[in-house]
């Protein structure tokens, strides 16, 4: 499967995730899910520690993920409504790549992951940003692809367009 199949499949999946009944995917980990929406107390320590560990500069968004604004970008920002076409590098915390998109990839924002309907929307076009992604932002319990159930996620992204 192609990177693009897979980010699609991906992000569709959220759909499922988050309305889900959130039971653990049986794997033997200690994801306890939350589908709320709102990151654990725990969600943001770990992020925050990972942080922290690395010598990394990142800002606390109220909605509980981290980001680093590498550029702001100069053109329009994106809502909910708007079509994004981005490039990205989608990490774990232990570095390993689980997806990419070096040509670009194209969704409408209200598709993606809570994580990046939160964060896109802090810069504009032409702009980049680093998030850091709690799982109850990302993919919560549900393992997709290489990501493991209960990750955080760290996604650099280049905002090419917003329509």
């Amino acid at each position: 499967m192609n990177k693009k199949h897979f980010l699609i499949l991906a992000f569709a999946a959220l759909s499922f995730v988050v309305n889900s009944c959130g039971k653990s995917s049986g794997t033997g980990n200690n994801c306890v899910a939350n589908n709320t929406g709102v990151p654990t107390a725990a969600e943001v320590a770990s992020l925050q520690s990972y942080i922290t560990a690395n010598s990394l500069t990142a800002t606390q968004h109220p909605d509980g993920f981290f980001y680093r604004i590498v550029a702001p970008g100069s053109g329009p920002t994106p809502t909910l409504a708007s079509t994004v076409t981005f490039k990205y590098t989608g990490k774990l915390m232990d570095n390993s790549i689980f997806d990419q998109s070096t040509t670009g990839a194209t969704f409408t924002l209200s598709q993606l992951i809570l994580g990046f309907r939160k964060g896109l929307p802090l810069i504009q076009k032409g702009g980049s940003i680093i998030l850091y992604i709690p799982p109850s932002l990302g993919y919560n319990c549900q393992a997709i692809g290489g990501i493991p159930p209960g990750s955080n996620l760290i996604f650099t992204v280049e905002l090419i367009d917003v329509q």
